[in-house]
């Protein structure tokens, strides 16, 4: 129960870090592309009080999922860090003083709950609490090689596609982080100087810094109708996949494969509907800044 709890909170915070982050991103005008404005970009809008206090949930966030790492494993955390999406709405909703529309509620409903479903469903028994060097070795290379794959593709395009290719490369970013977490946690017992002098606590530092820097450009990027699906999505197959080749986390579905087919199909539908919904046209978390944009519905 309290790993459920943990996981809930954490999704929480997460989606209100999103939400307040992507205010300060939409208050910022675009000042043109290149690294340097880029930087220049990022650098203005980390001073904004939004911002500042999106990145302090970021790290209550970070908090609450290694505590429920710490006490159940990743594909038990993870599809419950789903509900993430339907509490970036509900945030969203208050901090935006706007609905989002009825389309992106329901396509966001179904991801989650497809996404719940296929991860409840392919949920793998718990494995080690550690993992040898050589998979680590292999798993982040191909996680990182992937990142690179995203972040270069995204370089050649702009608006929606961008900040989902953005999102996506965050989420497995962050979904890495998180797996180092776990590893960080399971060296616990060793205690504190045998954990300083290890490589985990350095490589999730690295690893979260760019997830973090991902997650600024998806931001500026485009509407969270795109970025957050990408994001959250991304992070638990790609934490499940890891959980797997990493933790020995099998997985073994049987008569499960039901439910977990009925959430593909779920998520298939919430895909479907969310590139039609209105909010990806940036109506609901940008329209301030859209010239001739009509007014807010205001929230009760």
């Amino acid at each position: 129960m309290l790993v459920v709890v943990l996981a809930l909170l954490a999704a929480l915070s997460n989606a209100a870090a999103s939400v307040l982050q992507r205010r300060a991103a939409a208050e910022e005008p675009e000042t043109g592309a290149g690294m340097g404005q880029a930087v220049r970009w990022l650098g203005r809008v980390l001073r904004r009080p939004h911002w500042i206090v999106g990145a302090g949930m970021l790290a209550l966030s970070t908090v609450l999922q290694a505590a429920a790492l710490g006490l159940g494993s990743l594909a038990l955390v993870q599809p419950l860090m789903a509900a993430e999406l339907l509490f970036t709405l509900v945030v969203g909703s208050m901090v935006f003083h706007r609905r989002p529309d009825r389309r992106t509620w329901l396509a966001f409903a179904a991801l989650a709950g497809g996404l719940s479903m296929f991860l409840t469903s392919a949920a793998p028994a718990a494995g080690r609490s550690t993992a040898p060097l050589g998979r680590w070795a292999v798993a982040a290379a191909v996680v990182l090689g992937a990142v690179t794959v995203l972040v270069m593709t995204a370089r050649a395009v702009r608006g929606a596609p961008r900040a989902a290719l953005l999102g996506l490369a965050s989420a497995m970013s962050f979904a890495l982080t998180a797996a180092l977490l776990k590893e960080v946690t399971g060296r616990l017992p060793d205690g504190p100087g045998a954990l300083l002098a290890s490589w985990p606590v350095y490589a999730t530092a690295a690893v979260g810094a760019v997830a973090f820097l991902l997650l600024q450009g998806a931001f500026r990027a485009g509407t969270l109708a795109v970025s957050q699906p990408a994001l959250t999505l991304g992070d638990a197959l790609t934490s499940v996949a890891l959980g797997w080749a990493l933790f020995g986390e099998q997985i073994t579905l049987g008569v499960r494969v039901v439910p977990a087919l009925t959430g593909v199909v779920l998520m298939g539908a919430g895909t479907a509907g969310l590139a039609r919904a209105p909010s990806v046209a940036g109506d609901w978390d940008a329209a301030s800044r859209l010239p001739g944009a009509g007014p807010a519905r205001p929230v009760p």
